[in-house]
């Protein structure tokens, strides 16, 4: 095999890989709902937390709190991952 072959798999390998760690937490989409500013550091209020929470579908709530119990997954997102579960976010 010669190194150009192996850089190629390694490449592909490191693409693929990458896109299957991204999860919700990491979709501007999904969290922008949350945030009050475009740059997503301002949390919304807790109550307009749980409102938005509550109108997302059971499929994105179920992903969110999946992640945010997978300590690996919601460590970039740790104060949201709390805020969501001081609010019940994982009983709705």
């Amino acid at each position: 095999m010669n190194i150009k072959t192996v850089c190629l798999g390694v490449l592909a390998a490191s693409v693929i890989a990458g896109s299957a760690l991204a999860g919700i937490l990491d979709e501007p989409k999904m969290m922008a709902p949350f945030f009050t500013d475009k740059t997503m550091k301002t949390m919304k209020s807790d109550a307009d937390m749980k409102k938005v929470w509550m109108k997302m579908s059971k499929k994105h709530q179920t992903a969110m709190m999946k992640e945010c119990n997978d300590a690996a997954m919601s460590k970039p997102h740790a104060e949201f991952c709390a805020k969501m579960h001081a609010l019940g976010g994982g009983k709705a």
